[in-house]
């Protein structure tokens, strides 16, 4: 993508990668309401998936101001298709059972809770704004992710079996948000985000505490890791999401509650 002299062009970009992050698996745990394994997993899920949305629109908000074309939350949610969406491969991975969705949740939680603690400081007033309203939901899905994982990896054999294969089939899903581009660099050297090497060392300390505690094999930290989400190269999973979430929309445009 080009970038403008001010920046305004990353700062978009960027904003639309972190509202589509969590519109995506918003969306994904809503599609689990009533089919959590007991009542208090899936009011959780329900609510964590509110939680994101409601970050969503947080994003979306101010990419659409800085943007300028009129759109709105609803325009960037229900009006881009698959290759214009900006999220990491890792969110649009599908829920599986109930292992892998807890552990797609737990990568992302590990990494979304280090970033949004550092992006606390972000010399942008309306992402340090964002980063310090998110913080306590963020670090509450981290501690309940967190916690799950070492009760199903230190469960039955047969949860740590599923809990194993999760975190194998999705550890290369994981590197993705570490991955800096153009776009990632020109909101660091703006003092506005932050650098992905902490980040990536505080997400590998804590994914390696809790495996130990989940009596989980870690994934080699430098094994090959799968990326092209954030630039709109996406796997089959998202096309069918966006299908679903957006179909009314679409059938009926401009309709409205």
């Amino acid at each position: 993508m080009s970038i403008d002299a001010n920046n305004t062009d990353a700062k978009i970009a960027y904003l639309l990668r972190q509202g589509d992050n969590a519109l995506i698996l918003s969306q994904q745990l809503s599609q689990l309401c009533g089919k959590g394994p007991a009542l208090e997993e899936d009011m959780a899920l329900t609510n964590v998936a509110l939680d994101l949305l409601g970050q969503t629109r947080m994003w979306y908000a101010y990419a659409a101001e800085l943007e300028g074309l009129g759109r709105s939350e609803d325009d960037l949610a229900f009006l881009r298709d698959a290759g214009a969406m900006r999220c990491c491969l890792l969110v649009e991975q599908p829920n599986g059972n109930y292992a892998d969705t807890m552990m797609r949740q737990f990568f992302f939680d590990t990494w979304h809770y280090f970033f949004m603690q550092a992006l606390v400081t972000s010399n942008d007033p309306r992402l340090a704004e964002i980063a310090e309203k998110s913080l306590k939901e963020v670090t509450y899905h981290l501690r309940r992710s967190g916690d799950l994982i070492v009760r199903l990896g230190d469960g039955s054999a047969d949860s740590h079996a599923r809990t194993q294969a999760a975190a194998d089939a999705l550890w290369m899903y994981s590197g993705e948000m570490f991955v800096y581009d153009a776009v990632d660099c020109a909101l660091v050297e703006l003092g506005a985000a932050p650098a992905a090497a902490p980040l990536r060392a505080a997400f590998l300390e804590h994914v390696a505490d809790i495996f130990a505690e989940a009596t989980l094999a870690m994934p080699p930290a430098d094994a090959w890791m799968q990326g092209g989400g954030k630039n709109g190269v996406h796997s089959e999973h998202l096309g069918f999401i966006l299908a679903e979430m957006q179909f009314l929309q679409r059938a009926y445009p401009g309709a409205q509650w």
